[in-house]
């Protein structure tokens, strides 16, 4: 998906339409959010004039005055909007992202410059994000606050309010959002001048979004009319061909295991020479372990609520004392629920690569970060092949634990 966000400093006519309307076809524009229009009416021949095509739909907030004003258009075929809702600094946009069937939120944002109006703007988002049950939200628009001094440069202005900026990192903190990788221009409003620069536009994402599409991106584009540069969020879903293949350390703890390794190592005899049955055998085993983890890992959150929600049934079930059958089960299910929980714990810590962290130490969320962190630095976005970029390099990876190896020798004398 590609939205894209623009501050135009006054929508006019003429020239600036056309260039809105070139930047969204030549981006692929899927949803297009525009502040500050400064125009008090909006109809469809103006929205359409700006998408250049007709199969949209359109939501406005009116400017006051001729200041502000908010603009979101979207293409009805990979955006349908379900829910609206629309205030004086944003609009907010909640609905399904047709190719992947996901719901999402994505809020147009003009934050006012008086901290006042800003805090009662953070407060409102809070407040909605608190109470919606979509966990893929996107924040884009024009901010008016910076995250640290560096983005804000200028051989007049005085040092930037500090409490400011933690005001702002704390509400950012609290909606759970982060910044994305940010590429072209390092500022996003400049003065005509040339004299300060600030990066006052940006692009926030919740880590589900972030789960869901771990390649998404912010590209600052060229500015022309405005003072402000339009950004560019890019989501999307790249296919590198197979995933590599991992053990996990929760595998080995696991009694099953070790038997699951040697029955599939000595059923399977496949003929040839021995490096091809070697290859053989070692997919073959792999294919195994991939069933086997699904059956008895499958959806392990499931798993947990499923044998916490028998444990309490169980005790509500109790009228007096407990008899020795209930107590077994008891035991049982409160056995199985540590274990389940940590197995989770033990695999979000190995993919979030955390090692120094002990065992036992339960930061579930922390983990999720960690992975969705160590995904963006590891996407490739393209590839430059004879002076041209490839968007979709077909890259494949074949790897084997070294732990599987050690059982088979150990078992096998292989």
């Amino acid at each position: 998906m590609n939205i894209l966000s623009y501050n135009i400093r006054g929508l006019g006519r003429g020239i600036k339409w056309a260039s809105i309307r070139y930047l969204v076809g030549k981006q692929r524009i899927d949803l297009l959010c525009l502040q500050e229009t400064k125009k008090e009416s909006m109809d469809k021949a103006v929205c359409k004039a700006l998408w250049g095509q007709s199969d949209f739909d359109w939501e406005w907030v009116p400017a006051v005055n001729t200041a502000g004003g908010l603009l979101c258009v979207w293409d009805n075929s990979n955006f349908r909007v379900d829910c609206r809702r629309v205030e004086r600094g944003f609009i907010m946009l909640e609905g399904v992202w047709m190719a992947e069937g996901h719901k999402v939120v994505v809020v147009n944002i003009y934050a006012a410059c008086d901290l006042a109006s800003k805090r009662q703007l953070w407060q409102q988002l809070y407040d909605l994000k608190s109470k919606s049950q979509v966990q893929c939200w996107c924040l884009i628009g024009d901010f008016n606050s910076i995250r640290t001094p560096a983005e804000r440069v200028g051989n007049n202005l005085c040092h930037p309010d500090i409490s400011n900026i933690s005001e702002f990192n704390d509400w950012l903190a609290d909606m759970e959002v982060d910044d994305i990788p940010c590429f072209g221009k390092p500022f996003t409003w400049i003065r005509p001048n040339g004299s300060c620069k600030s990066r006052l536009d940006r692009v926030l994402l919740s880590d589900d979004w972030i789960a869901k599409w771990p390649d998404s991106s912010q590209h600052n584009l060229e500015r022309n009319y405005s003072d402000h540069c339009p950004i560019m969020l890019q989501s999307k879903t790249i296919d590198w061909g197979p995933k590599p293949f991992r053990v996990f350390n929760a595998w080995l703890q696991n009694k099953e295991f070790n038997t699951v390794v040697k029955d599939c190592w000595s059923t399977n005899q496949p003929t040839g020479w021995g490096g091809y049955a070697l290859k053989c055998k070692l997919q073959h085993l792999k294919y195994r372990l991939k069933i086997w983890s699904n059956e008895k890992s499958g959806d392990q959150i499931s798993k947990v609520k499923s044998i916490q929600q028998k444990l309490n049934d169980l005790e509500n079930s109790f009228i007096g004392q407990p008899t020795s059958q209930q107590v077994q089960d008891l035991k049982k299910l409160q056995s199985d629920l540590w274990e389940q929980s940590f197995l989770h714990e033990s695999m979000l810590r190995q993919k979030s690569r955390c090692k120094w962290l002990k065992q036992g130490d339960s930061n579930t969320a922390y983990f999720h970060k960690i992975i969705n962190s160590n995904r963006r630095k590891n996407t490739l976005r393209g590839m430059h092949i004879n002076g041209g970029w490839a968007d979709k390099p077909k890259v494949f990876f074949f790897f084997f634990s070294a732990k599987i190896v050690i059982i088979l020798i150990e078992y096998q004398g292989y």
